[in-house]
């Protein structure tokens, strides 16, 4: 496994154990100060705020776990592009949704963090 992926899999299961901890604060760190999510039938969300109280509202819908894995990683000096499924699901271990995303990541300070992060469901 290359840095980068090492590197890209330690920041992605901070997410994950983030996520399931309920720690939306915490998650909102994982992205750069102007990070951006663009989730579906959503504006854009941008900064440290908008991230946390996102995700808090995605956690209060009962959406209790969030699973990530990587198909694809490409770098290119302090920018890495990465593919990949996920699958969220309730604490009653049901599958609420599945799909794919994908995720521009930024080096900054010697971190990998989310820069722009987009999905969608693989669900009709």
């Amino acid at each position: 496994m290359s840095e980068l992926s090492t590197a890209i899999a330690s920041a992605n299961e901070s997410f994950m154990e983030r996520y399931g901890r309920g720690d939306a604060a915490g998650m909102a760190q994982l992205y750069t100060t102007d990070g951006q999510l663009l989730p579906t039938g959503s504006d854009v969300v941008t900064g440290h705020g908008g991230i946390e109280t996102f995700w808090r509202a995605v956690m209060e819908m009962g959406i209790a776990t969030a699973r990530l894995e990587t198909v694809e990683l490409e770098g290119h000096g302090d920018t890495a592009i990465e593919v990949g499924r996920y699958t969220l699901g309730t604490a009653d271990g049901e599958v609420a949704d599945e799909g794919k995303y994908l995720v521009i990541w930024k080096n900054q300070a010697g971190a990998w963090k989310l820069h722009r992060d987009i999905w969608n469901t693989s669900r009709s």
